[in-house]
């Protein structure tokens, strides 16, 4: 199987980075709705369960074009501030 850098890399090449933005936006708006439904009981677990394994794809195919250290800074001030905000 090759690694995720290298289907990165193929999905940037074949459908631009645009192309990628909106397949993010898709992919979020589907486990969105997801969601929305498994809370009125219209689907069940695995469904956002499928959903959020796409978001996890795109996720990180946004963090390897955005750049891992950038993301992993963002991240961890995140992390500090809901900290804070927990009293921790």
């Amino acid at each position: 199987m090759p690694e995720l850098t290298e289907i990165y890399e193929a999905s940037l090449a074949k459908w631009g980075v645009d192309g990628q933005y909106d397949q993010a936006i898709e992919e979020c708006a589907e486990l969105i709705t997801a969601l929305l439904h498994l809370r009125r009981e219209r689907v069940g677990a695995e469904h956002v369960i499928a959903e959020l394994a796409d978001v996890t794809l795109m996720v990180g195919q946004l963090t390897y074009m955005f750049g891992a250290e950038r993301v992993a800074k963002a991240k961890a001030e995140k992390i500090a501030k809901l900290q804070a905000l927990l009293g921790a």
